[in-house]
């Protein structure tokens, strides 16, 4: 069992002031994987007050210098991708596989991205007789999830010690391991300390001490709407500004034009990856009416690919949820879907056949004839469960694709783009797929609506870490 015993702060690996620890799962048994210290308000206190003092001296940083240590971050994670895949694998239980690509690929593009994109990003322009720059915000809080760990940690990471910020990382206590292996990688690159700094803990303690600390300007949290709430109201007593990446409740659109063999399939792809723990995930698939036997078929057919079990082993497409409350979650959603009359397709709450009875698993489920108020139709579940959903005509997909109260993903399938872009253009979210577009990490990503506010990755990422600043020149004189 791994056990670590100290916190990253001002460049140093240091005893935390609290004396309690939390023990990290193994999702694919249920056994204790790890330990990791459990911060306390002392111990938020010490890593905000460094990266205070490193702040000034950072943000003054010429940007080619900042370049260059995001850089030797994105060459460390790349030589460490085995372990670091292998250590988010183990705590959280994406496949092995899929964890090398995206659970480390993803990050280490971001940091890469962000080095490059320093080269010639606007810091400053001339309007009128003023000089506009954009500086630092300042010191960042950063809470991450534990779905997409690394991902969701370099996405903000990567940004802020880009725009000059200094930051203080919070990694979620379920999936904690991979920024302890970020903060080793940091260290080697020789990033300044106090730049970053790494505590673990959980939210009522140690992250609300970090949210409510006078001398943070910023706060980025992804997570659950009811925490980013929570995380709003605290930050808002000293006016921090706050970005939030929270939930969502995604709808495919499957027009009548579409290649119904290959949007199906695309759509259950897309709601089953990493076991569902995915907020843009495509949890409603919409289908006319009149095609609703042949979508529940492929559905069905498309389901059966993907095959639960330990995570490590080969052939495996669908590994645990991440802990057991998330388990019990989704088996609640699962009991609550058939309660209310929805048709279950496939799956079920049952354990599936072959697991460890001791993991965290639940089955490939599919539930037909969803009402679009069913429970399951409106709320976030995070665990793999599709409802397909009928409508009469595309009026009525858009209003059902629009009816609850998040907005950040989406997705459009048609016989052509230029149909798919026209539906798409009506969707109130802050991203949409057409015809299964990949993820880009360029492009903005965040919500609408109680999917929250502010945007990551891109450039639109680092602009969320800057503030501007408008200095005006007295004109000159007229000859």
């Amino acid at each position: 069992m791994e056990q670590r015993t100290q916190f990253y702060i001002d460049g140093q690996w240091l005893a935390p002031a609290g004396t309690g620890s939390i023990e990290v799962f193994s999702p694919t048994d249920g056994a204790v994987l790890a330990t990791v210290p459990q911060g306390n308000a002392a111990d938020a206190d010490a890593a905000v007050m460094a990266a205070r003092r490193a702040f000034d001296a950072w943000s003054a940083t010429p940007p080619a210098e900042r370049a260059a240590y995001l850089k030797k971050i994105q060459d460390g994670l790349k030589a460490r991708t085995d372990e670091i895949a292998r250590t988010i694998t183990l705590e959280m239980g994406m496949p092995y596989k899929l964890s090398q690509r995206i659970q480390v690929g993803s990050p280490a593009a971001s940091f890469g991205m962000y080095s490059k994109m320093l080269a010639d990003f606007p810091f400053e322009e001339k309007v009128g007789n003023s000089k506009v720059v954009r500086e630092a915000v300042g010191v960042v809080v950063a809470i991450t999830p534990w779905n997409y760990p690394l991902h969701q940690i370099a996405a903000k990471v990567a940004a802020a010690l880009a725009a000059g910020c200094t930051v203080v990382l919070k990694p979620s206590e379920v999936a904690p391991l991979n920024a302890f292996l970020l903060a080793e990688i940091i260290h080697a690159a020789g990033v300044p300390a106090g730049v970053f700094n790494l505590v673990t803990g959980f939210g009522p303690m140690i992250g609300e001490a970090l949210v409510t600390h006078p001398e943070v300007d910023m706060v980025s949290f992804t997570g659950s709407t009811r925490a980013g709430t929570r995380v709003s109201e605290l930050a808002s007593a000293t006016v921090k500004r706050v970005a939030l990446e929270l939930g969502g409740k995604s709808a495919a659109i499957i027009l009548d034009d579409a290649d119904f063999a290959v949007a199906v399939k695309g759509v259950v792809g897309n709601c089953y990856l990493n076991s569902g723990q995915t907020c843009t995930a495509h949890t409603r698939m919409l289908v006319p009416a009149s095609r609703y036997a042949e979508a529940a078929q492929l559905a069905v057919e498309a389901a059966q690919a993907y095959r639960p079990g330990d995570p490590m082993a080969e052939g495996i497409t669908l590994g645990p949820l991440a802990s057991k409350m998330q388990q019990d979650r989704v088996r609640d959603y699962i009991a609550k879907g058939i309660a209310e009359g929805c048709e279950l397709l496939t799956g079920g709450a049952a354990l599936p056949a072959g697991v460890n009875p001791a993991g965290y698993y639940v089955a490939p489920t599919i539930f037909g004839k969803v009402k679009a108020d069913a429970t399951i139709a409106r709320e976030e579940i995070f665990g793999p469960v599709l409802s397909i959903i009928s409508y009469t005509d595309e009026d009525d997909a858009v209003r059902i694709a629009n009816g609850t109260v998040y907005g950040l993903a989406g997705g459009v399938w048609s016989g052509s783009d230029e149909h798919a872009e026209k539906v798409a253009r009506r969707l109130r979210t802050g991203q949409v797929e057409i015809n299964g577009g990949p993820f880009n990490i360029y492009a903005p990503f965040g919500g609408y609506k109680q999917s929250g506010n502010g945007r990551e990755l891109g450039k639109y990422g680092l602009e969320d870490f800057l503030e501007y600043k408008a200095m005006q020149f007295r004109p000159a004189p007229k000859p």
